[in-house]
C-alpha cells in the first residue's frame, strides 16, 4: 500500500526560465528548502535554462516575491503537488499483486524478482550482487539463453534516484518483454541467444522504499552522514569519474553531494565490483534516469570528448529514432557535459572509463509537464519505445563487439 506523502495543499511546482544576470538569483531560494527538480541543484543553472522548482506552502511568498521581483518568467506547473502525488497513480485496475502498468513497492518488486526468475529458469539466473546500506538485497537478474559459456553483455540499472519511479517500471517491462518475446521476436531471440542481459532493476532500494513511506520526492541514498543531521548520497556523484570536482557537492545537505569518498555508498561498491569483475564481457552500460527525453554519453565530468564520440554520437541518434517511431516522442542525444552540465562522478563516464564502449544514461518522459509524477496511463507508452532504443542499442553492441 502507498502511504501518500502528506504535501500541503498549496505546495507548488514552478518553471522558471533563467535570463542572464537573474541566475544568481536561484542561489537564494537554495536555503528556503526548495527542491530543484530540473536541474539537481542551483550549481547546474546556466543563462537560458528552464528551471523547475518545487517550492513548499512555507515558502510560497518569499519565493514568489523574490521572482517577481528579479523579473524572471514564472509557469506554475502543479497548483497542488499533494494532487499531483494522488492523481500519479491513475490506472484504476484494482490489484495487489505486481502489474507491469502500475507503479509497485519494494516488496510487490522483490517477490516479483523472485516468482519471475523461477518461472523462466530457462532465460532469467538471480543473484544478490550485496546488500544495501539498509540491509535490502540487491537483486541482479541475467537474462539470455543459457549456453554454458561467456557471452558479451549488456549492464543495464534503474533507480539510480528514488523518486525517478518510471525507471523502476521500466527494468520490469524491460525483463518480462525479454522472456515473453523471446522465439516469437527475431530480434529478441537473437539478442538472447547471442547475448546477456544483467539488470538491476534497483539500484536505491532504500530511497525507492523512503518514497513509499515518507517522502515522495526524495532522490539520494538512505545512509548517514558522520557530522552532519542530512541523510544520504547523490550514488550518480559517488563514481570515480572526475570525483566531486564539478556539478556536485561536498555538502551532506545537498541533493547532489558526492558522498566523502569515492564508492562510499555500498550500493555504488557493489555495482562497481560486479562491473569490475566482468569487465571483460560487459559490452555496454546503460543507466536509466528520469526526466527530460535526453539519451546522454560521455563525458559528464569534463567537456573533452569521449574518444569513440562519433560512433557513440551515431548510435545515439539511431537510438532515439527508433523510439519516436512509435509515439513520436522527441529525444535529444549528445554528450552529458555539452547537452546538458557538467556533473562529476557518474556512472556512465566511470564505466566508459573502466573501458565500457557503449555508455549510456537514459533520461525518460516526461519534459516536465509531471516530472517525477508521471502518471501510471503513461508507464506503458513510455516502457515501449525505450525497448526500441535499448534494443537499437543491443544490436549495434552485438553486431560491432570489441
Amino acid at each position: 500500500m502507498y502511504a501518500k506523502t502528506a504535501y500541503h495543499m498549496h505546495a507548488k511546482t514552478l518553471r522558471i526560465i533563467c535570463t542572464r544576470k537573474l541566475c544568481v538569483i536561484l542561489y537564494t531560494l537554495h536555503p528556503l528548502q526548495v527542491d530543484f527538480w530540473k536541474p539537481d541543484s542551483p550549481d547546474l543553472v546556466t543563462i537560458g535554462m528552464n528551471v523547475d522548482l518545487h517550492v513548499p506552502a512555507a515558502q510560497l511568498d518569499m519565493v514568489f516575491t523574490i521572482l517577481q521581483q528579479s523579473g524572471m518568467e514564472v509557469k506554475v506547473m502543479f497548483e497542488n503537488l499533494q494532487e499531483a502525488v494522488e492523481a500519479q497513480m491513475d490506472n484504476e485496475r484494482a490489484t495487489k499483486a505486481h502489474d507491469y502498468t502500475k507503479y509497485n513497492n519494494w516488496a510487490t518488486i522483490n517477490d516479483w524478482v523472485v516468482s519471475i526468475s523461477s518461472a523462466n529458469a530457462d532465460l532469467i539466473s538471480r543473484q544478490e550482487i550485496g546488500n544495501t546500506y539498509e540491509g535490502r538485497p540487491m537483486h541482479l537478474l541475467t537474462i539470455g539463453k543459457k549456453t554454458g559459456s561467456a557471452k558479451p553483455a549488456v549492464f543495464m540499472d534503474c533507480g539510480f534516484h528514488a523518486r525517478e519511479w518510471i525507471t523502476h517500471a521500466f527494468c520490469q517491462w524491460f525483463i518480462n518483454e525479454a522472456v515473453s518475446t523471446y522465439g516469437s521476436d527475431p530480434e529478441m531471440t537473437n539478442l538472447l541467444d547471442r547475448m546477456d542481459f544483467f539488470v538491476l532493476p534497483v539500484f536505491n532500494i532504500d530511497g525507492y522504499e523512503y518514497t513509499w513511506t515518507n517522502d515522495r520526492m526524495w532522490r539520494k541514498t538512505r545512509s548517514r552522514n558522520s557530522g552532519s543531521s542530512c541523510i544520504g548520497t547523490d550514488p550518480n556523484r559517488n563514481f570515480d569519474a572526475g570525483w566531486c570536482t564539478v556539478g556536485a557537492s561536498s555538502n551532506p545537505c545537498s541533493e547532489t553531494y558526492c558522498g566523502s569518498s569515492i564508492e562510499s555508498e555500498i550500493e555504488s561498491k557493489n555495482l562497481a565490483n560486479f562491473i569490475r569483475s566482468n569487465k571483460s564481457i560487459i559490452k555496454a552500460y546503460l543507466t536509466v534516469h528520469s526526466y527530460s527525453q535526453l539519451l546522454l554519453f560521455p563525458y559528464s565530468y569534463k567537456y573533452d570528448l569521449a574518444a569513440d564520440h562519433s560512433e557513440l554520437l551515431s548510435v545515439s541518434q539511431g537510438a532515439i529514432a527508433a523510439l519516436s517511431s512509435l509515439y513520436g516522442t522527441r529525444y535529444t542525444s549528445g554528450p552529458g557535459a555539452t547537452t546538458i552540465y557538467l556533473a562529476a562522478g557518474g556512472s556512465d563516464d566511470w564505466a566508459y572509463d573502466l573501458g565500457v564502449k557503449y555508455s549510456y544514461t537514459f533520461e525518460l518522459r516526461d519534459e516536465g509537464r509531471y516530472g517525477f509524477l508521471l502518471p501510471e496511463s503513461q508507464i506503458k507508452p513510455t516502457c515501449e519505445e525505450t525497448m526500441l532504443a535499448v534494443k537499437y542499442i543491443a544490436s549495434h553492441v552485438l553486431n560491432n563487439l570489441y
